[in-house]
């Protein structure tokens, strides 16, 4: 008569034990999600934002390490930020700022200067800081979209700058190595930002992407959280964009 052992069950080990995760705009929706995300994975996490109130509430939330409270878009304080951060750092995920949308004539040349550069310019910015600090194997994580790949009339410039974004990515993945370089590129995603831009229309644009999208749901920010964490543990993913839309790019 043969035998056989019962399966020794074992369980899995938080794999960012030692590591500490900078979320640049941390204090909501992705951020917030994402340092939530790392922690579960055994991260410290450090946050900042531009609401302290609201960063406050956050870091208590999620027990962060620490929190700094200023404007991204504010190159002086950026750099005061990680000049002040205790190294080693491992990874930096940037959620702060949004697109520019609006027909192309109607912009200024400053402003279409600006909508072009500006993602560009704060993740250069944020590389410059945060890179010599960060141990090899860690990312930068940015964050672009699929909706801007349409070109439409009422995205104007949107399209242009978003397809600026991986290819910057893949060139800076190349001079700040071993460091790495990703990108995220969400579609609609149900944070309490989206609820501030779409107002009352926010349960019937919900309701739309339940019925259209191929996942049948709409895609939340524990959803990229768990994506960008994903991106800090694999170490072999650099000068790459992951698209997160849940089919929706194939279906608008």
């Amino acid at each position: 008569m043969s035998t056989t052992s019962p399966a020794v069950l074992t369980e899995r080990k938080p794999e960012l034990i030692g590591q500490t995760v900078v979320l640049i705009g941390g204090s909501a929706g992705i951020g917030l999600a994402t340092a939530h995300r790392a922690r579960a994975e055994g991260a410290e996490v450090v946050l900042t934002g531009r609401n302290s109130e609201r960063l406050v509430n956050a870091a208590r939330e999620v027990g962060a390490r620490s929190t700094a409270a200023f404007d991204a878009t504010d190159w002086a304080a950026l750099e005061r930020f990680f000049g002040d951060l205790p190294a080693p750092i491992d990874h930096v995920l940037v959620t702060a700022g949004g697109p520019t949308y609006g027909p192309l004539l109607d912009m200024t040349a400053d402003q279409v200067r600006d909508a072009l550069s500006d993602h560009i310019v704060q993740a250069l910015e944020v590389a410059r800081y945060a890179a010599p600090k960060m141990r090899p194997a860690g990312t930068l994580i940015f964050m672009s979209g699929t909706g801007g790949r349409k070109v439409s009339a009422a995205g104007g410039i949107v399209s242009a700058a978003t397809a600026a974004i991986p290819q910057f990515a893949a060139a800076l993945a190349l001079e700040v190595a071993p460091v790495r370089v990703n990108v995220i590129a969400p579609g609609f995603v149900d944070t309490p930002l989206s609820a501030s831009i779409l107002g009352d229309q926010l349960e019937a644009r919900r309701n739309e992407l339940r019925t259209t999208l191929p996942i049948g749901r709409v895609v939340a920010a524990e959803d990229v959280a768990a994506l960008a964490v994903h991106i800090m543990i694999n170490t072999a993913l650099t000068g790459a964009t992951f698209d997160i839309d849940g089919g929706q790019q194939f279906v608008s």
